[in-house]
């Protein structure tokens, strides 16, 4: 008899699905995120003789579709998302400190992993389906560039992009509203965290719902999370065949949809250590760890845009994978960064390593720098680099002196046309503009 992978609600009140469903679903009928309902365990050797993250992904994301029709497609979904690299750059001569670059997909950010990935799943999953889907996603900067370049032009799929007006780099802008066709992008007058609840409003709109078919391709979507666990796994295998340690993870952490994949990487066996959150001045998860007390506020804007997040949605699965706040506080730590300490580790960063970093990427810099040196000397710490630093050019360049370069598939983004509608922070116009087509 074959098994089957199921997936439950983070919140408990609603049935398990399948991986397929979770992903068309998007959100948990009872408002939750789905998590799984019993986790596989995989150990190093299971990976001998893989090492490119397509075959790692085949390994690593099989148990999870076990039972599902998307399990056959997973080589190819694999093949076809992770086609670009994630290097894993040593930065200290000791080989203590190295950077895991993800920015190296067509919208030089981590999330161009899940997100094809995601559109992959869709695409297989709809074959056939009579009317089109709508995918809503709330974005702080690059999940919505990634998302959009990821579906865009794919039939019987329409994307709305939700951002807050006037709070993304205008590079990540310019990725945001570049598309038209099947994507609309959506200037929201209000913060990230409206954005967000417009989306998960709009999922809980019975009368919408019996007009449009709706989904989500933010990181509550578990076709989303699940891929970006591979390049941690890639990274970890490779520093535990090189040395035989663990490695260390410092995540840059807005939303905690980066930051699940790598705990999840280590929940079923990967050699994966501490894991460090690097918040920027929204320091709801740094307090909440520190205090016991979940306390969610709104936002506040940074030079880190992707991370402005006071009230993340993947804390729910990061609470339903630990027991209790002080079993967190065993699992994760957290700190919060400042601007100004950001602007000083980007500086640092070039001068000491030759690196140009991002505002997210100098979070974590920050974030290793302020560790005891004996935890520093004794682990072998990575640091999880999200964004290319061409995103943020008029942050970085005056910082280090020099032009950012820019890649080529971010200037053939920038070559595109401007394409965008904004609106209140408001359920009524969101459902409207969804409602009236294109």
């Amino acid at each position: 008899m074959t098994t089957r992978a199921l997936f439950a609600s983070s919140r408990g009140g609603a049935p398990t699905v399948s991986f397929g469903a979770a992903v068309l679903q998007g959100l948990a009928p009872d408002g939750g995120l789905y998590v799984p309902l019993s986790w596989p365990h995989l150990a190093p050797p299971d990976f001998d003789g893989v090492s490119e993250l397509p075959a790692i992904a085949g390994r690593l994301l099989a148990p999870f579709m076990e039972g599902d029709p998307l399990a056959r497609e997973l080589a190819p979904l694999a093949a076809e998302a992770l086609d670009f690299p994630a290097p894993l750059v040593p930065l200290a001569p000791d080989g203590r400190l190295s950077v895991l670059e993800l920015f190296h997909g067509p919208t030089a950010a981590f999330k161009d992993f899940g997100a094809r990935f995601l559109a992959g799943c869709f695409g297989c999953l709809r074959q056939g389906a009579e009317r089109p889907l709508t995918i809503l996603v709330a974005t702080s900067g690059d999940t919505g560039g990634a998302v959009a370049a990821a579906f865009h032009q794919r039939p019987g799929v329409e994307v709305a992009v939700l951002f807050p007006k006037g709070l993304v780099s205008p590079t990540q802008e310019r990725q945001l509203t570049c598309w038209g066709g099947n994507v609309r992008s959506v200037s929201v007058r209000g913060t990230f965290d409206d954005c967000q609840r417009l989306v998960k409003e709009a999922f809980r709109d019975a009368a919408l719902a019996t007009r449009t078919q709706l989904s989500s391709a933010n990181s509550i979507n578990l076709g989303r999370l699940l891929p970006q666990m591979v390049y941690y796994a890639a990274a970890s295998l490779a520093t535990w065949r090189a040395h035989r340690e663990r490695a260390s993870f410092i995540v840059p952490s807005g939303n905690l949809g980066n930051a699940l994949a790598c705990l999840w990487a280590r929940r079923i066996g990967l050699p994966i250590g501490e894991v460090v959150l690097a918040h920027n001045a929204n320091r709801t998860v740094p307090d909440f760890l520190a205090s016991g007390e979940w306390r969610p506020r709104p936002s506040v804007a940074t030079l880190a845009s992707a991370m402005d997040v006071g009230d993340p949605s993947n804390m729910e699965r990061l609470r339903a994978l630990h027991a209790g706040i002080e079993e967190l506080r065993a699992a994760v730590s957290a700190v919060s960064v400042s601007d100004d300490e950001i602007r000083a580790r980007i500086v640092a960063g070039y001068r000491q390593f030759g690196q140009i970093w991002c505002p997210h990427t100098a979070t974590a810099a920050e974030a290793w720098a302020r560790l005891p040196p004996e935890a520093r000397r004794e682990r072998r710490w990575v640091l999880a680099a999200t964004a290319h630093p061409a995103k943020f050019r008029e942050i970085v360049e005056p910082l280090i002196g020099r032009t950012v370069p820019v890649p080529e598939t971010l200037a053939k983004l920038f070559a595109r046309p401007a394409q965008c509608v904004e609106i209140d922070a408001d359920g009524r116009a969101l459902r409207a503009l969804l409602e009236q087509g294109k």
